[in-house]
């Protein structure tokens, strides 16, 4: 298992896996979900309870050519105006049929980019958002910065609205890879934003960089990661590189033969893994570092680590709502996504109605796979008792599923009546694995949709 044959042999650098960020993924998605579900789902919330809230800003000033994300560029703030106040009556809605006493577990605007908004629209939003809800005692206000787009007067105004923890993108700080990528973001100007966001007393620090990037090698990574490791972030995800051009077609901007093999891919994510492991950070699920302190940490050695949209995460509340285009809400019952395109989103919510496009309810079965697929992703195993406990299931129907498993594996995976285990030297295949437990995206071509 440890040599790139036997990896190439399973299909490893074959296959197009989901990042299970949500079970089912979101192409699996339909329309027949709407804005009364999601009215519906709301209403369902306990009183007193705590909820997340996701808000999502889609403009930016550069589109970086690497992103996939749905977003749109602007060198004016009208357009952000017009969406901020079509924002801010979405809250408002939302505010009205929230049931009494609920208060924010977390709190997360991304994009996008958020901190193009000038510090007075930031401080409006944030009011509109203290209208609806409360945050709770330990709540965590998140928010995605770009150093390019932040200032004094806009890190005042997040502070102040309760900011505690930030999120810088990097990438690479080769200036190369960031030219290939349409991304220029020095490290000086990464290291003054970052003291910067501190200075304002905003000490917990996430930042994401890639691997997989046109022109990457493992002196280069080895570089940026070393620079980034100066920076002491808190958390860090380490995320591959998705070339999807025919998806995003900003990417046909990039230089595909320029892009290193899957092979290559693996040796770029193993070399950054063990300068993160060698600086004492704890190994996060698939792709994210933690400090020893830091939240995500003390919850995976509690066996208490989620995941969703955002990655792994320590968020305990069951509701995660997201407002804007293209949000993703998750609920008990299921998912409720909101419309894509800023106009026809914008649209529904200045007729006075939710926006809520398509989306999914739960079946049973969604439940106990999607917590398999999620305890995979985040624990490596799977318990039989947790789940005959929480689903009422035989315990035979889950050492079936295993089993099934095993076949599509063989030789890979650590299996007994009590449990399934993916040992270490088999971890880069963690997410083909969970795969084998989707019945949305079971396919033997290897070759289904990348979220």
């Amino acid at each position: 298992m440890e040599t790139k044959e036997q990896l190439a042999k399973l299909g490893l650098f074959d296959a197009k896996v989901p990042r299970y960020t949500s079970y089912p993924t979101a192409p699996h998605f339909a329309q027949g979900v709407d804005s009364s579900h999601f009215t519906d789902w709301i209403g369902a919330i306990a009183p007193g309870s705590e909820i997340s809230l996701y808000l999502h800003v889609p403009f930016c000033r550069r589109l970086c050519w690497f992103c996939a994300c749905r977003t749109q560029g602007t060198q004016s703030d009208k357009p952000v105006l017009a969406y901020l106040e079509t924002l801010k009556a979405e809250l408002a809605m939302l505010g009205n049929l929230l049931p009494e006493g609920v208060r924010l577990s977390r709190l997360h605007w991304g994009g996008g980019t958020p901190t193009l908004l000038p510090a007075g629209m930031m401080r409006d939003l944030a009011g509109a958002i203290a209208d609806v809800a409360p945050f709770s005692r330990s709540y965590e206000f998140s928010v995605e910065i770009d150093p390019n787009e932040v200032d004094e007067d806009r890190l005042a105004a997040l502070a102040a609205a309760g900011m505690n923890r930030a999120s810088v993108g990097v990438q690479d700080f080769n200036e190369e890879i960031q030219q290939s990528i349409g991304r220029i973001q020095g490290y000086e100007v990464t290291r003054d934003a970052i003291e910067a966001i501190r200075g304002h007393g905003v000490h917990s620090l996430n930042a994401d960089i890639l691997y997989g990037l046109p022109h990457q090698t493992r002196e280069r990574i080895t570089e940026s990661v070393q620079k980034l490791l100066s920076l002491n972030p808190d958390r860090v995800a380490l995320y591959g590189y998705a070339h999807v051009p025919w998806m995003a077609k900003r990417q046909q901007l990039i230089p595909s033969d320029s892009l290193p093999t899957p092979q290559e891919r693996l040796e770029l994510f193993e070399t950054a893994r063990k300068l993160f492991l060698w600086d004492n950070y704890a190994e996060i699920g698939i792709d994210h570092f933690a400090a020893q302190s830091d939240g995500l940490t003390v919850a995976q050695k509690a066996g208490k680590l989620r995941r969703n949209f955002q990655g792994y995460t320590d968020d305990p509340a069951e509701v995660l709502i997201g407002l804007g285009a293209s949000s993703i809400s998750r609920f008990p019952q299921g998912y409720a996504q909101n419309a894509p395109a800023t106009g026809a989103y914008t649209g529904r919510i200045r007729e006075g109605m939710f926006a809520t496009s398509r989306g999914h309810i739960f079946s049973d079965e969604d439940k106990l796979r999607g917590r398999m697929i999620e305890a995979l992703m985040c624990d490596f195993r799977i318990d039989t008792a947790e789940l005959v406990e929480r689903f009422a299931i035989p315990a035979a129907q889950v050492v079936e599923m295993f089993e099934a498993a095993a076949r599509q594996f063989p030789d890979v995976l650590d299996i007994t009546p009590e449990r399934l285990f993916i040992p270490p030297e088999a971890r880069a295949l963690t997410r083909m694995i969970a795969r084998s437990f989707d019945a949305y995206e079971m396919s033997a071509s290897g070759h289904s949709s990348a979220i």
